[in-house]
């Protein structure tokens, strides 16, 4: 299983204690205690995806159950007429984030801010980092968003940058939201409550035309 690389420094510091029980010869402590640094190390995990080929559509950037699917909601989207797909991240899901769609990234925004719980209607206030991509000419907009325990956002993307649909942009620590942005001429493909795995799940389709 491929562990991304922010998470070797959290598993390290977890196997501490194991470590220490096995060198005092006390092999059920030194087990149980092992326990933590696996659960670090599942919440690392970078499994591989296979995005779809179809043209034209926009993926998941992230697993989680989608909180919205619609229009844009008031004071959260950039500025303009979008369509809104969030998706809440557990920290029992995978997270790595996706490009939702293949293009040039155009710009990378850091927005410091609060850290309420992810699932709040108010935390597009939290702390986050917004990706604008160019995709055949038409602007997708994908935002990383902090919450109440996932307090630092990892981008990995800078403008000027061509990424692929379904291809690594960062990641977030131990629990977050995600948002994309579509235009308002897109045909969602999801509804709320649905269940998403990142760069796989088809979430919206441009219309013809648009990429």
């Amino acid at each position: 299983m491929r562990i991304d690389r922010s998470g070797l420094p959290f598993i390290a510091a977890a196997a501490v204690p194991a470590c220490a029980a096995a060198f005092w010869r006390a092999p059920t402590a030194a087990l149980a205690l092992a326990s933590l640094p696996a659960a670090i190390a599942l919440f690392f995990r970078d499994p591989p995806r296979t995005p779809p080929d179809e043209p034209r559509v926009v993926v998941a950037p992230a697993d989680g159950r989608v909180m919205h699917a619609g229009d844009a909601r008031a004071d959260e989207a950039p500025p303009g007429r979008w369509q809104q797909v969030t998706i809440f991240l557990s920290v029992f899901d995978v997270h790595i984030n996706r490009s939702p769609v293949a293009g040039r990234v155009t710009d990378v925004r850091y927005v410091p801010g609060t850290f309420r719980p992810a699932y709040r209607h108010d935390a597009h206030r939290n702390e986050h980092s917004e990706i604008w991509l160019d995709a055949g000419g038409v602007a997708v907009v994908v935002r990383q968003v902090a919450g109440l325990l996932a307090r630092r956002v990892v981008c990995r993307v800078a403008p000027g940058e061509v990424v692929p649909r379904g291809g690594r942009i960062g990641l977030m620590k131990f629990g977050s939201r995600m948002d994309v942005f579509v235009p308002p001429t897109a045909t969602l493909a999801v509804t709320t409550g649905a269940r998403v795995r990142g760069g796989e799940s088809v979430v919206a389709r441009l219309v013809e035309g648009e990429t």
